[in-house]
């Protein structure tokens, strides 16, 4: 049984449908890549997976029970963790501190300050921003904050990692650690859902891929599967079916080119 299941979501703003029967599936033990063009729904249908949105119709499964309608806190204390397409850090604290508060939470404020050092100093060589720990987290580049904000989220020891562009900021031989860090934490149990603008990482990391379009999944499968799909093609850049005959490894293979992948 997959750890998580989202069946037929549908959610309406009024007279927009932002999301229109979204059906997919997490496991553990594996990335999910969510990818599509700007407006497509993605990180709508994070914000109904962790409860922040509340669907106009279907239901959202976290290990066999049905969540739909749980609230937030409810659903992070079974297991699920996310991060954001917007910074979220407290700019105020240092990377050490902001990964205190999350401990603290997490444990229900649970022991002495001191005792959580080594757990903070493990999570922050984990991620790979341990250089960072005192400085003021509103001071660190964008790609260490979003390392900062997942830092925070394992701090919870989730079974669900839900992230919203997590590699933005990142160059590029941050971005290939961060693909093997992503690798390790599904090796250890974990399902991991991703919405990701860097085709690269996608096609690297991912073992299962669905692409929303106007808010509908259009396909879903392997890398290989949807890298070849026409329609998708078609969704990011415009192409004829004749011209994507030519190579159908090009649209994903000059990831620069590729407009407007990842926001929500």
């Amino acid at each position: 049984m997959p750890l998580l299941e989202v069946d037929e979501v549908v959610v309406r703003f009024g007279g927009v449908t932002a999301v229109n029967g979204a059906t997919f599936s997490a496991e553990e033990r594996r990335i999910t890549g969510l990818i599509g063009p700007n407006g497509a729904g993605k990180t709508t249908c994070f914000n109904v997976i962790t409860g922040l949105q509340r669907p106009t119709q279907g239901t959202v499964r976290f290990d066999g029970r049905n969540v739909t309608r749980t609230p937030v806190h409810r659903r992070s204390h079974r297991g699920m963790a996310r991060t954001f397409q917007r910074l979220e850090a407290f700019g105020s604290l240092t990377v050490r501190e902001n990964v205190r508060v999350a401990l603290d939470i997490a444990g229900g404020l649970r022991g002495v300050l001191r005792s959580q050092t080594a757990q903070i100093d493990h999570l922050l060589e984990r991620v790979g921003i341990a250089g960072y720990a005192d400085e003021r987290a509103d001071s660190i580049p964008t790609g260490t904050a979003r390392l900062l904000e997942l830092a925070r989220c394992l701090a919870g020891d989730p079974r669900l990692l839900l992230l919203d562009e997590p590699s933005s900021g990142l160059d590029e031989h941050e971005t290939d650690a961060f693909g093997e860090l992503l690798l390790a934490l599904a090796a250890e149990g974990r399902a991991i859902v991703m919405v990701e603008h860097d085709m690269d990482l996608v096609m690297t990391v991912c073992d299962e891929i669905h692409v929303l379009d106007f808010g509908e999944i259009i396909c879903s499968g392997s890398p290989g599967q949807v890298r070849s799909d026409e329609r998708v093609q078609r969704a990011y850049l415009g192409q004829s079916d004749e011209e994507n005959t030519r190579d159908d490894l090009a649209p994903f293979e000059a990831t620069t080119t590729i407009p407007a992948i990842g926001v929500g």
